[in-house]
C-alpha cells in the first residue's frame, strides 16, 4: 500500500499541463476489437486504467505494442473471447465497455458484472436492457455472470435508453457500428467520451451522426478498418487543476485544456467571482491562467449530464466551497456515493453538512487542518490531495491506488509547482 504525504499551506506557481482524456480512452480501446486491421492511439495517458484497459485486451490474445510514450499499436485479429481475464473485469468498471464489440464480431460474449470506484449503484441494467431491445438473447448465471447471444438480426432499429448513461450510450454504438444498417440510440449522452468515440468509428467507416436533442444515428459496416488517433486532452484534469489554481494563492497555468467541453463550468467560476485569462490555443485548445487570491461566493453547485457540470468535478468544486464565503449547496443527483469524501473533508475542520445520500451543505470559510485521509475513489481522491496542499500541518491519504487510476504521476507534476507531496509506501 502506498500513500501520499502532503505539508500544506505552501504557495503554488508554474505550469502544469494537461494529459489524454482517461475515460475517452477505454471507448478507443474497444473499439479496436472491430477491426483485424491494426489501430494506432496516441496521447494515451500513462495511468492504472489505461495499462489494466490493455491487458484485458492482451488476456484474448490482442497484439499490443507501445511504439511511442504515450503511441500504442493494438492489433486484435486474433483474439479469443473465452480468454479474458475475468478477474480483472470484476475489479475494472471500463470492461463494461467490450460487451458491445466483442458481441458485435462474435455473436456472443459471457462476462461477470465489472467492478469500480465506491461512488454508488452502478448497475448494468441500462446496458442489458438497451441489448435486449435490438434482439440480444441475455441469461443471467450464478455469481453476477451474463452471456449475451446475437443472432445477426436487430429485432428493431431504434433503441431508447433507461436513463442518460455514459457507458450505455458507448456500448451501443460499438455494438451497432459493426453491425449492417442503421440503428437510432435515444436518450444517448453526448459528452466528450461519446464525441471522441464517433470520430474514431467514423474513420473506420461507420457513420454516426446526431439526429435530434440526445439521439444518435450509427450507421454500422460488417468490416471496418483500423485508425490512427490522438486522443483528446482530458476536461475533468484541467478542470481540477483550475481549482487547484484558484486555491493555490499563486499563479498556474494548466495547458491543453478542451474549453469546449467546459464552458458551463468556467461560466460558473466567473458567476462565483473566480478570475482567470484564457490564451486561446490550436485546435480549439487554450491554456487558462489563474493569479493571486480569488474572493469567491458559491450559493449552489449542481453536478448534470452533458452539458451540465461535470459529476466527476463535484467533488474539487466541494474542496473550494470550503474557502468561499456562505453557504454553498452541492448536489449530484447521479450517484449517491460521490459526496463520501466530505466526511474526509469534515476531518480537516470543514463545516459540512449532509441533508441526504445526494445532497450537503458547506459552510465557509474555514481553516483546513491536515490529518489522516482515506481515498474512497478517484475523482474524490483528488480532491483531498487539493484539500491536503491548502491545508496547515501535514496530511496523509491513504488508498492512493484510486488516484493512480486516473492522474498520471500526479506527485511529480505537483512537485513542479511547489507543492511539497511524497509517495510513500506504508
Amino acid at each position: 500500500m502506498e500513500k501520499f504525504v502532503i505539508q500544506g499551506h505552501k504557495p503554488l506557481k508554474g505550469s502544469i499541463e494537461t494529459y489524454g482524456a482517461k475515460n475517452a480512452a477505454f471507448p478507443l480501446l474497444a473499439a479496436t476489437i472491430l477491426t483485424k486491421q491494426d489501430c494506432v492511439i496516441k496521447n494515451l495517458p500513462l495511468i492504472e486504467d489505461v495499462f489494466r484497459t490493455i491487458e484485458l485486451l492482451q488476456s484474448m490474445g490482442a497484439k499490443v505494442e507501445w511504439i511511442g510514450k504515450r503511441e500504442v499499436l493494438v492489433n486484435t485479429r486474433n483474439i479469443n473471447p473465452l480468454k479474458i481475464n475475468k478477474d480483472l473485469v470484476l475489479r475494472f468498471r471500463g470492461a463494461i465497455l467490450f460487451f458491445g464489440p466483442l458481441l458485435s464480431r462474435f455473436g456472443k460474449v459471457e462476462l461477470p458484472q465489472p467492478g469500480g470506484c465506491i461512488i454508488g449503484a452502478r448497475p448494468i441494467d441500462t446496458h442489458l436492457d438497451a441489448f435486449s431491445q435490438l434482439g440480444v438473447r441475455i441469461t443471467k448465471k450464478p455469481k453476477q455472470v451474463f452471456r449475451l447471444e446475437f443472432s445477426g438480426e436487430l429485432k428493431v432499429r431504434e433503441v431508447v435508453l433507461n436513463e442518460f448513461s455514459v457507458t450505455a450510450t458507448q456500448n451501443m454504438l460499438l455494438f451497432a457500428a459493426g453491425i449492417p444498417g442503421n440503428v437510432v440510440v435515444k436518450i444517448a449522452d453526448q459528452d466528450y467520451q461519446m464525441q471522441e468515440l464517433s470520430r474514431v468509428l467514423s474513420k473506420m467507416g461507420a457513420r454516426v451522426s446526431l439526429v435530434g436533442a440526445h439521439a444518435v444515428s450509427v450507421s454500422g459496416k460488417k468490416t471496418l478498418k483500423g485508425f490512427k488517433h490522438s486522443l483528446m486532452y482530458d476536461p475533468i484534469e484541467a478542470g481540477t487543476f483550475i481549482i487547484l489554481g484558484l486555491l493555490s494563492k499563486g499563479e498556474i497555468t494548466v495547458k491543453n485544456v478542451e474549453v469546449r467541453f467546459l464552458e458551463l463550468f468556467l461560466k460558473k467560476l466567473k458567476d462565483f467571482g473566480a478570475q482567470f485569462t484564457i490564451t486561446p490555443k490550436a485546435r480549439g485548445l487554450a491554456h487558462i491562467t489563474i493569479a493571486g487570491p480569488q474572493s469567491l461566493v458559491i450559493d449552489k453547485v449542481q453536478s448534470f449530464i452533458y452539458p451540465g457540470v461535470h459529476s466527476d468535478l463535484q467533488s474539487p468544486l466541494g474542496v473550494l466551497a470550503t474557502q468561499t464565503k456562505g453557504s454553498t449547496l452541492l448536489h449530484d443527483p447521479l450517484y449517491e456515493g460521490r459526496l463520501k469524501y466530505l466526511e474526509e473533508l469534515s476531518k480537516m475542520g470543514a463545516e459540512v453538512y449532509l441533508t441526504d445520500p445526494h445532497r450537503a451543505i458547506i459552510n465557509g470559510p474555514t481553516k483546513l487542518r491536515g490529518t489522516d485521509l482515506g481515498s474512497f475513489d478517484l475523482r474524490g481522491g483528488a480532491a483531498l490531495i487539493i484539500a491536503g496542499l491548502i491545508a496547515k500541518g501535514q496530511t496523509t491519504i491513504s488508498n492512493i491506488y484510486q488516484v493512480d487510476r486516473g492522474y498520471e504521476k500526479i506527485e511529480e507534476r505537483l512537485q513542479k509547482l511547489g507543492a511539497d507531496i511524497t509517495r510513500k509506501t506504508s
